[in-house]
């Protein structure tokens, strides 16, 4: 083979690369195109949404505060060995419960230092 016939099968191998990366993009544009089309039908099927006459209002006492309060753990109570095990609906829904003691325990000056604060500790 001569030298002209290697330049047209290189410039043929460059045209086929062209033409299926072209091709290649084409695919892509499609499927894009067909999702949007699938998420648009998607979209119609579905509920409306709320108009703003219909959307959540504020009670008229206002926004709900929250409460605070000091919850202990409720524990699991011990069965003995001969004792009948507990069973679900015998224990309590929550892991704690509202204590007894409703002061808030709070910081004392000098007790204590915060984590890593290189203070004395409890004094």
């Amino acid at each position: 083979m001569n030298t002209a016939a290697y330049e047209l099968l290189a410039a043929s191998q460059h045209v086929w690369n062209l033409a299926a990366a072209f091709i290649g993009g084409l695919v892509v544009a499609g499927a894009l195109i067909w999702a949007v089309r699938v998420g648009m039908r998607v979209m119609d099927r579905e509920e409306h949404r709320p108009s703003p006459e219909e959307q959540p209002k504020l009670p008229d006492g206002g926004a709900v505060r929250e409460m605070r309060e000091v919850r202990e753990p409720d524990e699991v109570p011990l069965v003995s060995k001969g004792g009948a095990r507990l069973m679900p609906y015998e224990l309590h829904h929550a892991g704690s419960r509202t204590g007894k003691d409703q002061h808030r325990k709070r910081w004392l000056p000098g007790s204590s230092g915060a984590f890593g604060s290189g203070g004395p500790g409890h004094v």
